[in-house]
């Protein structure tokens, strides 16, 4: 699996894009706003694509505070899920974080997803919210730089 940094308004972003819809949007019956989208222009976004370059996963990071990162839309194609791909995006994400100055990074993990995140180091703070219509756990992991 190779994870990398995939630039805005690129083919390659415009794929991560239609992932994303699949596998988050679509089943709330949810779509991109125009305003959305172009309010990424400044996040990273890295994918996970398999030895046939066939995009497997992706997420996308956007600078909070001077040190912090929020990783928001995880995901990972149906067909390859549960085979360690998210858990590849998410470190490669906080070696990414690290090495561009971020010490910690934050992300508001659907309910389902909370056991996951935890396995991976986060910790929730703060009540269980409503976001996209599904419930919510802010987590957050420091860094070890």
């Amino acid at each position: 699996m190779n994870v990398i940094e995939v630039e805005f308004a690129t083919p390659e972003y415009d794929e991560t894009v239609k992932l994303r819809y699949k596998i988050l949007r679509e089943p709330l019956d949810l779509d991109f706003t125009e305003e959305q989208l172009s309010a990424e222009y400044a996040d990273f976004h890295l994918a996970a694509y398999d030895d046939a370059w066939i995009l497997r996963g992706c997420l996308v990071l956007t600078p909070k505070e001077e040190k912090v990162l929020k990783m928001r839309q995880v995901a990972v194609d149906n067909a390859v899920q549960s085979k360690g791909i998210g858990s590849l995006l998410v470190k490669a994400s906080e070696v990414y974080a690290r090495a561009k100055g971020f010490d910690t990074m934050e992300l508001n993990a659907r309910e389902t997803a909370v056991a996951f995140y935890q396995k991976l180091g986060y910790n929730t703070e703060g009540v269980l919210f409503e976001e996209v219509s599904i419930p919510h756990f802010r987590m957050v992991k420091k860094l070890a730089l």
